[in-house]
């Protein structure tokens, strides 16, 4: 059997190793891959290199660099390791691969750029380690969802499960917009809440179960009514908003905002059995107003505190607008821009209906008109006056 120094006299006979010096000039056009262990990356990196410990190579890099073109530039503290992950790399299919001699010891010592990467504490390690075993999110991506800002329209039936799975995931900053008060009858499916806080302002209520979830998570409350006055200053900053209002004055409100503040909007509805989700992406499909170009009359619209609607699929459709919204966030597959996913509990089936972007549409479109902020009470049905969650 060969011994360790046979085997990395091998690799190195088997693969190009590359001088510091020559890395330097071409660090905007590789990728700098760093194979050392955690506690030696915390103490120092490379600018921008990404951070993939040798023991987890064979199982992760192909997820983490998925063009097997793109030039890499393998390093590690001396040059032993970062040769061995060089010659396992070219075993997988990469084709330009190179290993850095010296090291970043020898980066450093010869008094080339570095710095101490941003990194996760040990207990945030713990709590996100299944984030952190996926090649999509990694430790880069969970530090992209604690730096994130979500602003969540309602503290009510879907607000509450978007919530609580935002705030698992470790979504940095929750904003909560609701003027409501806990209910009773809000507690069939409104599980941010509880007996206790009955009577309790629901953006308060909300605040105490996030902070006991998750410590990490900065809960921004807005115990006011969402109007043309307000929201732009409201929505600003913020990456991703969650729509689950229950009206359409509101709808078209946040809409027109969201366009001016170019934010994109994570839509949810439920009617009874039923529910729809989709994302409006500013500009880069379509917006609210393409979809329903006008409000329904109302006798068609009839609101959940009318129809009524089944305790846990707002649930369902609470997670998704979750799920949509950290896509978003991390970049992650393709989200729901364009497509309208329909849920039908009773028969527990999804479909999915393309909407298209109008170029008449008198928000987004082509020949479209300067954006006013405006009120939309005229289109408020007797149950719609406020934007709480259903």
């Amino acid at each position: 059997m060969p011994t360790p120094r046979e085997l990395l006299n091998q690799a190195k006979a088997e693969i190009r190793e590359v001088e510091p010096a020559d890395v330097e000039p071409r660090l905007r056009d590789v990728v700098l891959l760093d194979v050392r262990e955690p506690d030696e990356y915390e103490q120092g990196a490379l600018p921008g290199a990404l951070h993939l410990p040798r023991g987890f190579l064979e199982f992760q890099v192909e997820g983490k660099l998925p063009d097997k073109q793109r030039p890499v530039v393998v390093y590690c503290a001396g040059g032993a390791r970062s040769a061995l992950a060089a010659k396992t790399m070219q075993d997988l299919g990469y084709s330009d691969v190179t290993s850095m001699i010296g090291g970043f010891n020898r980066w450093k010592d010869e008094g080339r750029d570095w710095g101490t990467p941003r990194t996760l504490t040990a207990d945030q390690r713990n709590r996100y380690h299944r984030h952190l075993l996926l090649p999509e999110v990694g430790e880069q991506g969970q530090l992209k969802l604690l730096d994130a800002k979500v602003l969540l329209l309602g503290a009510g039936g879907l607000g509450s499960p978007a919530a609580l799975y935002l705030a698992a995931a470790g979504v940095g900053t929750i904003g909560i917009i609701d003027m409501d008060v806990v209910d009773a009858s809000n507690l069939q499916r409104q599980i941010l809440h509880n007996m206790d806080r009955i009577g309790d302002r629901k953006v308060d209520s909300a605040k105490k179960t996030i902070t006991a979830m998750n410590p990490d998570v900065d809960v921004v409350t807005y115990d006011t009514r969402l109007g043309a006055d307000n929201i732009l200053e409201i929505i600003d900053g913020y990456d991703v908003i969650v729509d689950g209002t229950d009206n359409f004055p509101t709808r078209y409100l946040v809409n027109d905002a969201a366009l001016l503040k170019r934010i994109p909007v994570v839509h949810g509805s439920i009617f009874r059995f039923e529910g729809q989700v989709t994302v409006f992406d500013p500009y880069n499909g379509p917006c609210y107003r393409c979809m329903i170009p006008e409000p329904p009359p109302a006798e068609l619209a009839p609101s959940c505190a009318e129809a009524g609607v089944l305790g846990v699929l707002p649930g369902i459709v609470g997670s998704v607008q979750a799920l949509e919204a950290i896509k978003i966030i991390l970049g992650l597959g393709d989200p729901l821009v364009g497509r309208l996913l329909a849920y039908d509990a009773l028969d527990q089936s999804f479909r999915t209906f393309k909407v298209r972007r109008d170029p008449q549409c008198p928000a987004c479109g082509e020949h479209a008109g300067e954006i006013v902020i405006a009120e939309y009470d005229e289109l408020c049905m007797p149950h719609a006056v406020a934007p709480a969650a259903s």
